[in-house]
C-alpha cells in the first residue's frame, strides 16, 4: 500500500467525531490528512460540534465540540497534490458549499476520477455540484433526502451504522457509522490492513 494524502474540507461547526475520529484513523495506518476551511489559514483553531440522537429528540441535540487545527491554508490549495478528498458533516457543509472554491475542488476530484467521501450533512455539499453525483446512489442524513431528490442522484436509506459505496463515491448517514464508512474509503484508497498473531512481528525480527 502506497500512502494517500486527504484533503478534508471542514466548516465552523463541522461534526467533532467526523473530524477527529477519521483524521487519526487515516494517520494510524499511514496516510496524510490536510484539514482545510475556506477563509482560514493554518494553525487557525476552529469550533466544531457534537450531535447527538436519542428516543426523545425528534431530530438532535447540539453541544461545542473540542476546536480542530487547520493544517493547510484555504487558497493555498491544489487538488493535484492530493489522492481524494472528504467532506465531514455537522453544521459546516451548510455554509461553505456556498464557496465557489469549495464546489471548484468538488469539480477537480471529480474530474480527475480520485475518491470522493462525504458523510452526514456533507452530503449538502455534494449536492450543490450535482454533476459529481448524477446517477450515483449516496446516503447521508435523513433530512438531506428532499435536497438529493433535486438531483440526478439517488438518496439511499442504509441505516446509521452502514456505508455506501458507488464507484469511487463513498457516503454514510452519520458518525455512527464511521467504522463502516471508513473501511469502505480505506477499500477504495487501495488500503490493506493485514493482521498478524500477537508478537509475530516481534519474533520475525528477532529471527534476522
Amino acid at each position: 500500500m502506497s500512502a494517500k494524502k486527504i484533503l478534508m474540507l471542514v466548516g465552523e461547526f463541522s461534526e467533532e467525531y467526523e473530524i477527529f475520529v477519521f483524521q487519526q484513523a487515516f494517520e494510524a495506518v499511514g496516510h496524510t490528512v490536510d484539514i482545510v476551511c475556506p477563509d482560514t489559514k493554518a494553525g487557525f483553531f476552529l469550533t466544531t460540534s457534537v450531535h447527538d440522537f436519542g428516543p426523545d429528540l425528534m431530530t438532535w441535540s447540539e453541544h461545542r465540540g473540542h476546536n480542530v487545527e487547520i493544517t493547510k491554508d484555504f487558497d493555498a490549495v491544489d487538488t493535484a497534490d492530493y489522492d481524494a478528498v472528504y467532506l465531514a458533516g455537522g453544521r459546516g457543509p451548510e455554509y461553505i458549499r456556498t464557496y465557489e472554491r469549495v464546489r471548484e475542488i468538488l469539480r477537480e476530484f471529480h474530474r480527475d476520477e480520485k475518491p470522493i467521501a462525504s458523510i452526514c450533512h456533507g452530503l449538502q455539499v455534494l449536492v450543490a455540484v450535482p454533476e459529481v453525483i448524477a446517477g450515483k446512489k449516496v446516503a447521508g442524513l435523513f433530512t438531506t433526502e428532499p435536497e438529493v431528490a433535486l438531483t440526478d442522484a439517488t438518496y439511499v436509506p442504509i441505516g446509521p451504522k452502514a456505508a455506501l459505496r458507488d464507484g469511487l463515491l463513498v457516503t454514510a448517514e452519520g458518525w455512527t457509522a464511521l467504522a463502516a464508512f471508513m473501511r469502505e474509503f480505506m477499500t477504495v484508497l487501495g488500503t490493506e490492513i493485514i493482521h498478524h498473531p500477537v508478537g509475530a512481528l516481534d519474533q520475525a525480527a528477532a529471527a534476522e
